[in-house]
């Protein structure tokens, strides 16, 4: 021992000095065995936040865990690299381990990575050895790592590559890593979106046994990304697991690695580096980025548990039409929304499930009987629909009406961006409310409005909002409500002055009166 030497210190000489030493401490400690073999990778001192993730690691108590920090932050080379080989050599003892990438390239990298360690680590060929590559006829996705002493496998592939039922002999995956399994194009669309969910729960959960970790690491893409998802699942009770979070600099502006970045100005120096706001907020401070187009946040949006007693002052149905009946077309969408209350002191709750069909013209209309029936016994009057009547669509109009539905038609003068833009000052102060659950895609289609494929939920929202605000007359800022004359009242007793059935927006106009 050095008397120059931290306690520290004198550990890792005994250490390299101690082959049987060696063995034993790395096969108990990831952290250790990184730290003895895998020195060379260590470049500047390791964070705190690095220790947690070693924990992380080493916790088989946690059979779900997902690890998100900042990009540079090395939780690829701690989990995917580094825990994948301790898992296997060390006291975890894992015989399948199964590492899965959103891309064939990133597979083969990780690929290359492992291997190249394996045949070039002295010391670790020497204590733990060993090793050799199996390959297979089939494609190289599939090639894998299997050691000699152990019997065990790692085995590498790709999202798009099929999996089902995969084997090493008699055991399935017993650790499975997900690698930036999704990017910016695979999470802009809810269809995207949902893919990569069904793909996690039908896909790759069922690949594993009792006693099955998996283990995803990545970056924050989307407040409605597969981690996301999985992280309201858990803080709702409804799935368990851990969820870690490791922005370069937290809450409180402090470094969480400031072994490397020991100065605001080296902070400052990266970020500058990048050049790019928006990638700095979210790939290093994990912040999730609102697209320009959007005209309602996701923090914006507030919600109910349950409704209001007694009956509704008025029920709103916003619906939106499809004309076209092919396997491409939008769908035909109705969002209810109940009001209570008058005046400034109203609030509209959306009505959970919303109907988001194609649909025939028939079953558009038996559709809305059987919705208006439904719902009149909740509110003190008919439920009300706001159809948009642009062209041919003034026969569903017509349609609704022969039915029996208090219906009114309106013709849309102006873009879909606008007329939700017009609800979203109600949003914000909580004057419009959505369920906690049934209204997810409509809620993913209002904030994702401009990057979402389909906007129909949105489009028949906009349309019972915007009849909402209208009845209420609340201002709103930038919008003046005038009086340009209009149609009889409709059908049916209506608590609402008569001349609130009239009206258009001074200066930017966004409906005109059927």
């Amino acid at each position: 021992m050095n008397k120059n030497n931290t306690p520290e210190e004198d550990g890792f000489e005994e250490l390299a000095n101690n082959r049987a030493a060696r063995q034993y401490v790395t096969k108990g400690s990831h952290t250790v065995f990184f730290e003895v073999y895998f020195q060379h990778y260590i470049k500047y001192p390791m964070a705190e936040f690095h220790r947690d993730i070693f924990r992380i690691t080493e916790d088989q108590s946690n059979k779900l865990a997902m690890v998100v920090a900042f990009r540079g932050s090395g939780k690829s080379t701690l989990v995917t690299f580094s825990y994948a080989l301790w898992s296997i050599l060390g006291v975890q003892s894992k015989k399948f381990v199964l590492i899965i990438c959103q891309t064939q390239a990133q597979a083969r990298q990780h690929m290359t990575n492992i291997k190249h360690e394996l045949e070039s680590n002295k010391l670790l060929q020497s204590d733990m050895g060993p090793f050799r590559e199996e390959n297979s006829n089939e494609q190289w996705a599939i090639s894998s790592l299997v050691f000699q002493n152990t019997g065990a496998r790692i085995m590498i592939a790709s999202v798009d590559q099929s999996i089902r039922g995969i084997r090493h002999h008699q055991y399935r995956p017993d650790l499975i890593i997900l690698d930036d399994i999704e990017d910016i194009n695979s999470t802009k669309t809810m269809e995207g979106r949902s893919k990569i969910f069904e793909w996690f729960t039908r896909e790759i959960v069922p690949l594993g046994d009792i006693g099955t970790r998996i283990i995803m690491v990545g970056n924050l893409l989307h407040e409605d990304a597969l981690v996301m998802r999985l992280r309201r699942m858990i803080d709702k009770g409804e799935l368990k697991g851990v969820y870690h979070w490791f922005p370069l600099v937290d809450e409180d502006e402090k470094c969480l690695w400031p072994g490397k970045f020991d100065t605001p100005e080296k902070v400052e120096d990266l970020r500058r580096s990048v050049a790019n706001e928006l990638a700095w907020r979210q790939e290093y401070m994990l912040e999730i980025i609102s697209d320009t187009t959007r005209v309602i946040f996701p923090e914006w949006i507030k919600t109910y548990k349950e409704l209001p007693a007694g009956r509704a002052t008025r029920i709103i149905v916003g619906v939106d039409l499809a004309i076209k009946e092919t396997k491409t077309a939008d769908y035909t969408a109705m969002v209810a929304m109940q009001v209570y209350g008058y005046g400034d002191k109203a609030v509209a709750y959306v009505l959970p499930n919303p109907i988001n069909k194609r649909l025939p013209f028939p079953d558009v209309v038996e559709t809305a009987r059987s919705l208006h029936a439904a719902l009149k016994p909740l509110s003190q009057q008919h439920p009300k629909f706001m159809v948009e009547s642009n062209g041919f669509q003034e026969i569903y109009v017509n349609a609704f009406a022969e039915a029996g539905c208090e219906v009114e038609g309106i013709k849309s003068v102006t873009d879909k961006r606008s007329r939700i833009a017009l609800t979203s000052h109600h949003v914000r102060i909580g004057k419009i409310l959505f369920p906690e659950k049934g209204a997810e895609d409509l809620i993913a289609q209002l904030t994702g409005f401009g990057i979402e494929n389909h906007d129909d939920l949105a489009d028949a929202y906009s349309m019972g909002a915007a009849e909402f605000i209208r009845m209420i007359n609340v201002p709103v800022p930038g919008i003046t409500w005038i009086n340009i004359g209009g149609p009889s009242r409709p059908r049916g007793r209506s608590i609402w002055d008569d001349d609130d059935y009239d009206f258009e927006i001074d200066s930017s106009t966004i409906w005109g009166r059927r």
